[in-house]
């Protein structure tokens, strides 16, 4: 125990030394200045792009805190289960592991990190961030929140956190992707900027990130766009008022946990060949579970695609049926085609419906046609924050940047996929899928009541 008492004294102002003493790594030169701007300060907050080494820098500081204080609490949180406990809580684990001096004195666990002779006083803690009593209760002398993707932290989240940095080594440090421009994330780079000690990382000044990363987001939606923004530059996003679905609602629908209760519905986006791609995407109640992209397939091999994975998704989910949507202008109508033989052949409880994106739209006042209205039905969901999406950085992109216009008969229309591609923008087949898979089925694609009318009939086994 002395040893670990003259560690404590030794590093408390040094935790870089920390790092490179007891964790044996080397922190880059803006890990540095912020893990000894953490030593000097009450409050933190660093914005970035992806993959600059975040989750390193909140494992260290976790690790320096909970050993060069007496009988510390270190509360950690983030938006989701899996950046809390799959990578935060990992990470942690992963440096642990790596420093004997301190594996004598600390144990890792699924939800904790313990000192082992004091396990219920010396302690770091991962607790999801759904609840604001689950940050509830912790008053020490000495006390540290580590929030990751801050951004999707909710404010009353942060309002419980205040209320407990009372004391004089009382920390807060806050990490993340710069995705919306409101709440106590973006507040403390603006407004609240003096309470705050403050860095800005971006992808191009980092030697963890390539250049091909940061190029290829240039070039696939240009250096003004916002994903390139905050992927790329860790700027808070722009939202361009003509821009149809922002950034920021679709990052917070990445780190949202829905539960996956409710009708299974498949969307097919069918490009056959060329360079665009065949998108599969699939939903269990509002929570996006499957996304995947094909190049150059047959549409015999898509149907072979959705039908097998209609067939795995009742399985694993436990449901009786399924629903496939599919593009069904252009090549579209043979993948609807032979799904629906499929079905036949095998007596299956699967609905086919193919969707056609000029077909016309329920709301015929605001709408100009079919696939403007589906899209604007998933951006309703995710500003109500109901739909969770799974991290694909193409996806993101593709919904973010697609951009809408005002009709001379007052009706919204979405940029077609030939405007967007003369903006030097990929197709947005993913996007495209994944509306099909939240899509509302109506009339003039697919109306549940119109049995045996409409071209989209519903077919049971």
């Amino acid at each position: 125990m002395d040893e670990l008492v003259q560690g404590m004294v030794q590093y408390i102002k040094r935790p870089v030394l920390f790092v490179r003493n007891v964790l044996h790594a080397e922190p880059d030169d803006w890990q540095a200045e912020t893990l000894q701007a953490l030593a000097d300060n009450p409050r933190v907050a660093v914005r970035s792009g992806h993959g600059v080494g975040k989750t390193a820098l909140e494992a260290w500081a976790l690790l320096w805190f909970l050993f060069t204080r007496p009988y510390p609490k270190i509360p950690c949180t983030a938006p989701t289960r899996e950046q809390l406990h799959d990578i935060l809580w990992a990470e942690a684990s992963k440096w642990l592991e790596r420093a004997p001096a301190l594996k004598p004195y600390f144990e890792w666990q699924k939800t904790r990190i313990v000192q082992k002779q004091y396990p219920g006083r010396w302690f770091a803690t991962a607790r999801t961030s759904n609840k604001p009593e689950n940050m509830a209760g912790f008053h020490e002398e000495h006390l540290l929140f580590i929030i990751d993707e801050a951004s999707g932290i909710a404010d009353n989240i942060f309002e419980t956190i205040e209320g407990a940095l009372t004391t004089s080594d009382a920390k807060l440090l806050m990490c993340g992707n710069p995705t919306k421009n409101s709440g106590v994330f973006h507040d403390a780079f603006f407004k609240d900027r003096s309470l705050y000690w403050t860095r800005k990382v971006s992808c191009l000044d980092s030697q963890r990130v390539t250049l091909e990363y940061a190029e290829r987001l240039k070039r696939k939606y240009h250096e003004d766009s916002d994903v390139y923004r905050v992927r790329v530059l860790g700027e808070f996003p722009k939202a361009e008022p003509d821009t149809f679905i922002s950034l920021d609602i679709v990052e917070a629908a990445t780190m949202r946990d829905v539960e996956p209760d409710g009708v299974l519905e498949i969307g097919v986006d069918v490009a056959r060949f060329g360079d665009d791609e065949t998108v599969l995407a699939a939903r269990a109640g509002l929570k996006l579970v499957y996304l995947k992209a094909y190049t150059k397939q047959d549409t015999m091999t898509t149907a072979g695609y959705a039908i097998a994975l209609a067939k795995d998704l009742m399985k694993e989910c436990g449901k009786p049926k399924c629903t496939i949507k599919i593009d069904d202008d252009g090549v579209g109508g043979g993948v609807t085609d032979r799904c629906r033989e499929v079905v036949r052949e095998e007596k299956l409880y699967i609905d086919v419906i193919d969707c056609h994106n000029g077909g016309a739209p329920e709301d015929k006042e605001h709408y100009e046609n079919w696939g403007t209205e589906a899209w604007a039905y998933l951006r309703d969901l995710l500003q109500d924050e109901q739909a969770e999406l799974i991290n694909d950085e193409d996806l993101i992109g593709q919904l973010t940047t697609r951009k809408y216009r005002i009709t001379s008969k007052g009706k919204i229309a979405l940029e077609s996929k030939d405007e967007m591609k003369r903006r030097g923008l990929m197709s947005p087949d993913r996007a495209d899928a994944v509306v099909l898979a939240y899509a509302k089925a109506t009339a003039g694609n697919y109306d549940p009541a119109a049995i045996n009318i409409l071209k989209g009939v519903r077919i049971y086994g």
